[in-house]
């Protein structure tokens, strides 16, 4: 594989602003710092929403028309929403903001699983708002609920219906064999992005033999008809996107997924981990894949076809 497709996740549902002044929270801030990593190398920005009055996760398709008309205006990037939300979200607000904006992708965690953020919570902070903490304790007895049944109804309203394809997000070795389900049952057509993810609490650990375990086991269950990605949340996100460009995979950065740009230092935007990805592929001989490269490999419907534009 010569070029790579760099996602980058933009704000996300984990952090909160109290962590990060950085962390983009208003709609201006959410599209300029999109516009941003995708001019820095990024061809997939993928987008959650903030209430821009207290920076907490939000569900609301206006919310979401506030930045996504914006970004695909200045860029060619593809716009990937998100139908995780947050642990908080039902299924139908979770999905509020895809139905309406009809993208080229949405992610699709592959499962329900322990999602858990309340270690974030025992740091001591001076919090900036109320519910912060509180939203992170919770997570201590909460799921993110994705059941055979909610998977598939999301592949087909919006897969199906909308003709949206999907970053397929597994956090552990047993959401490739759900995967694997929808794709003998036809609701998933190849080719399908595979996003392994290392390093959520809940989720498979950040350890390098893992990453093999996932990438034996994905190859077996669906040899050539699938794109590989892979991340690793916190410490580990320049590590291990550099570990799986070495073994043949696209990555994905992202404040969602690390505040950090490297030991002890926040990243000041998103595009600044981008940059530093772009040059270490550039570094290994690799060339960062464009928008327009990386719909010919997942085989999307292109940027005219989507409803924000």
């Amino acid at each position: 594989m010569s070029k790579v497709i760099i996602s980058c996740a933009v704000t996300g549902a984990v952090h909160t602003p109290t962590m990060s002044a950085h962390l983009p929270i208003t709609p201006e801030e959410i599209a300029q710092q999109s516009i941003d990593a995708a001019r820095a190398g990024a061809a997939i920005v993928h987008l959650h929403a903030r209430d821009p009055a207290d920076g907490r996760p939000s569900p609301a398709a206006d919310v979401y028309m506030k930045f996504l008309p914006e970004i695909a205006r200045a860029t060619d990037a593809v716009i990937n929403i998100t139908t995780g939300g947050s642990v908080a979200m039902t299924l139908e607000q979770r999905l509020e903001g895809a139905l309406r904006a009809s993208p080229e992708m949405a992610s699709l965690n592959m499962g329900s699983f322990n999602f858990a953020m309340f270690k974030m919570a025992e740091r001591p902070r001076t919090w900036k708002h109320e519910w912060e903490q509180p939203y992170l304790q919770a997570t201590e007895d909460g799921i993110f609920k994705n059941t055979f049944k909610d998977i598939k109804y999301i592949l087909q309203t919006l897969g199906e219906g909308h003709g949206t394809r999907f970053e397929c997000e597994c956090y552990d070795l047993g959401h490739l064999y759900n995967l694997a389900y929808f794709i003998d049952a036809g609701l998933i057509k190849p080719p399908f992005l595979v996003q392994t993810i290392f390093g959520v609490m809940g989720g498979m650990g950040a350890d390098p033999e893992n990453v093999l375990v996932m990438k034996q086991t994905a190859d077996r269950l669906f040899g050539k008809d699938y794109v590989w990605s892979l991340f690793a949340a916190g410490k580990n996100q320049m590590a291990f996107g550099t570990m799986g460009a070495v073994m043949g995979a696209h990555t994905r950065v992202g404040l969602e997924d690390s505040l950090y740009l490297g030991r002890g230092r926040l990243a000041t935007s998103n595009a600044e981990q981008v940059a530093k990805m772009a040059a270490i592929l550039r570094e290994l001989g690799l060339e960062v894949a464009t928008p327009d490269e990386a719909r010919a490999m997942l085989a999307l419907k292109g940027r005219n076809n989507v409803a924000f534009i």
